[in-house]
Order: C-alpha cells, then sequence, then structure tokens
C-alpha cells in the first residue's frame, strides 16, 4: 500500500557514511520533532535523477530552509558507498542534502514506492517522489506518474506548495494531485 498525506512514515534504518564508514540512520529520528523534505530517485547516476531531480533540490535549498525545513533528504535504493560518491559528484553534500542508501530497499517497500524497470536493469528500485514529513507524519507527497519524469516532485514544486501553505491557500496534508 503506498503512503498518503497524512500518514505516519515507517520507520527504517537506512545507511549514510560516517567517519568510520558505513553507519545506520533511523528515519525516525530524522523525522521526529522536525520538518524534512525527502525525495527518492530510481538510481544514482541516471539521467533524470542527475540532471533534473538532485538539481532541483540544489536550487531550492535557500527556499526550502526559508520555509522551515531543516534537512532534506535523497533517498534512493543503492549502497552508501555510491549514495556518498553520488552526493560528491553532483553537489548535493555541498548544499546540504542528505543522501542516504536504501541498500535493500525496506523503507522503499514500506512507504509503496517501490517498482522495476527489468529493459533497463532495475529491480526493486524507488519511484520519483518527493514528501515533506512533520514530525513523522507526511503532509506534502509528490509522486511522478511516469519513469523519467521530474516534474510533480521537483524541489521548485516543493517549495511552491509550501509557499501555498504560507498563504492560507492550501489546506495541509494535501498531495500534489489535488493543488
Amino acid at each position: 500500500m503506498t503512503i498518503e498525506t497524512g500518514d505516519t512514515l515507517p520507520d527504517a534504518t537506512l545507511l549514510t557514511i560516517g567517519p568510520d564508514g558505513p553507519a545506520p540512520v533511523s528515519m525516525s529520528d530524522k523525522t521526529s520533532g522536525r520538518k524534512v523534505a525527502i525525495f527518492g530517485v530510481p538510481g544514482a547516476y541516471t539521467g533524470t535523477c542527475t540532471n533534473a531531480h538532485v538539481p532541483s533540490f540544489i536550487r531550492s535549498m535557500e527556499a526550502l530552509k526559508d520555509k522551515g525545513v531543516d534537512e532534506v533528504i535523497c533517498v534512493s535504493v543503492n549502497d552508501t558507498f555510491v549514495m556518498d560518491a553520488r552526493g560528491d559528484s553532483t553537489g548535493a553534500k555541498s548544499a546540504g542534502i542528505t543522501m542516504l542508501g536504501d541498500a535493500d530497499g525496506s523503507f522503499t517497500k514500506a512507504i509503496g514506492m517501490d517498482w522495476s524497470a527489468p529493459p533497463a536493469g532495475f529491480f526493486g528500485r524507488s519511484r520519483r517522489y518527493s514528501m515533506l514529513v512533520e514530525d513523522g507524519k507526511v503532509t506534502i507527497l509528490n509522486p511522478e506518474s511516469g519513469p523519467g519524469e521530474c516534474d510533480i516532485s521537483a524541489g521548485e514544486t516543493l517549495v511552491s506548495q509550501l509557499l501555498a501553505l504560507g498563504a492560507g491557500c492550501v489546506s495541509p496534508g494535501l498531495s500534489a494531485a489535488l493543488v
């Protein structure tokens, strides 16, 4: 079942590179009592992920922080070494984006965003999405309808939604499909 706005984000342990190598990161620790933007990508170094999705969040970092977002997290069904290298090569880490590997895909499966594309060699990967999570609850959810698309899940879209919320134009908890 795919997560929806208003749902509590399930806890999962993802991985990052710490001072001593791979280190576990609890998603509930990242989101508890905080406002966090999370975006999921199908794979590291794929065209749309590298040329559109990650750059959209790099461009949006200042505006997201201005709207009270405590942290921006990129999740992919990749190992933590790939995610770390990807953060370096794209400039995501320098921009302040936290790169987390969902190596076994358990978080991605738990939120119902898993998919496969055998012709591309993708098995058990993540759909492209973005979401805003406030104190563990999903308040905005922006899943893309197909691979290769990066409109509804882009950083700029999330910023626009936060601006609309601040202006009282959109009720908290509405997905982008309704905005």
